[in-house]
This record gives structure tokens, sequence and C-alpha cells, in this order.
């Protein structure tokens, strides 16, 4: 009831004091009554204001070592499997004794090449982009995972820990994907063992039954290969079991005590 009476008791009050000097109010009302002025603040600036940098990665330049090279090809427009638009990217092949590489850049993505100092620089159109920024970092890191690759190599190193965890290679010619595709036999604590295909483009040894040691060209191939062999035993937190992917750890948790 009394928010209903309010404006009507504001209303009537407002045309007393339109009518009526305003020393005939009470004192306390006569401020409430006084039209106020109300202005608009500037507009905040943001809490950072310092100037866009550019990629820490990005601006870092790529040594080429000796018979490493890299060819960058013309712009070629491209579906994106993630979108109905079409993207121009360029393919850029990186040669090396190990063997060959390919990479899609985008357009934006600037490659020059130093010939006296034989490394090559990354950059981008316009850095204050955000797709473009994020781009040159990623570009970077992946060309110089492939001219690492070309040229020295990737490893990896799995370990199995566990009781009667063991792991051999084993041909299986009536299941390869490619002629002398090697298969990694795994027993993990199930009541079958693991059979897992090599892909190719990766060298698999076995050193010892706990050790397997992965050796390749591509390092997305490389790990994309370990974590599916992690996954089958991904390392637990109580007893510290599990596949670890080189200097891997973890951190182990008290019992559950009930």
């Amino acid at each position: 009831m009394a928010a209903m009476i309010a404006p009507a008791w504001g209303k009537a009050l407002g045309h007393a004091a339109l009518s009526a000097p305003s020393a005939t109010l009470p004192s306390f009302l006569v401020p409430a009554l006084q039209k106020k002025t109300f202005t608009l603040s500037p507009r905040r600036h943001p809490f950072s204001t310092t100037s866009t940098r550019p990629s820490k990665l990005g601006r870092t330049p790529i040594s080429l070592p000796d018979g490493v090279d890299l060819l960058v090809g013309e712009p070629i427009t491209m579906k994106d499997p993630t979108s109905y638009k079409s993207t121009v990217k360029r393919v850029v092949t990186v040669t090396g004794p190990l063997g060959e590489l390919k990479l899609d850049i985008p357009d934006f993505v600037e490659i020059s090449h130093d010939l006296e100092n034989k490394s090559i620089s990354v950059g981008v159109k316009n850095n204050a982009v955000k797709r473009q920024k994020e781009m040159w970092g990623t570009s970077w890191a992946y060309l110089n995972n492939y001219v690492t690759g070309v040229s020295e190599g990737h490893t990896a190193i799995i370990r199995l820990v566990g009781v009667g965890y063991r792991a051999m290679l084993e041909p299986r010619r009536s299941k390869e994907e490619y002629p002398g595709q090697q298969f990694l036999c795994l027993k993990l604590g199930y009541t079958h063992p693991i059979e897992m295909g090599v892909p190719k483009g990766v060298k698999v040894t076995v050193p010892s039954p706990t050790r397997i040691l992965l050796e390749g060209v591509d390092r997305e191939t490389i790990m994309s290969f370990a974590g599916k062999v992690r996954l089958w035993r991904p390392p637990e937190p109580y007893k510290g079991k599990g596949v670890f992917i080189n200097d891997q750890t973890i951190k182990l948790k008290d019992k559950k005590i009930k």
C-alpha cells in the first residue's frame, strides 16, 4: 500500500513546491524536490594501457641447419573443414636429410628468408588482429618443429609402471595397413593383450620390457600415438601405476580410509 501512495504524495509535494515558495516547506524536503542535473561520466579506458606487442615466439628467427630447405608455395583457395567458407592458404614444404614435411599456413602469415644468416623469420600482415596474432606463434612453433624433425628427428619415451606391465613388437601381416607395419603388443593388466598398429613414419623399439622408444620426423604423429597408448592405463594417483610419457610425474594421494 505504501508503494502505491508514495507516487501520489510525490506529485502533490511537487505541485506544492511549484505554487508556494520553498520556505513554506520543511527544510528536509527542499533538497529532495530540487532538480538535479546528471552528467554522463567520460568513457572509461581499458585496464591495460600497454600497446600491442608482437609474439614472443614469432619474432624469434628460426635457423636452418645445413641440408634443410624451405619452400613456400603460391596461395591456394581451400575448403575449411570446420566452416562453410573457403580460406586462402599456402603450402610450406620443409625438406631435410631425414625426410620431407608439408604445412598449410594462412595467407596472412609471411615468411622471409635470410640467406646470410641461414634463417627464416615469421610475421603477419596485421598483428593487431586477434586471429592473425594467434596464428603467428602457432605457425612459428610448427615450422620450428618441422625444421628440427627433418634435421635431427623427434623422440618420445613411454614408461610402463605396474606389476606385470610389459611391451613387445610383433608382426601381423594379416592386419597390415601398409607393407612392413609393426604392431605394439601391450600387457597392461587386462585379460587380453592389446595390439596397436604403429603409424607410418614412426619407428618403435623396445629396449626393455617396460620402456618403449618412439622415433620419427613428425612430432605431432609421435605424441599422438604415445597419447593413444597412455589412454589404456592413465597414471592413477594412489599406487602410481600407469603409462607415463617422457618425464611425466604424478602426485600421489593418501589412501582412502573407510
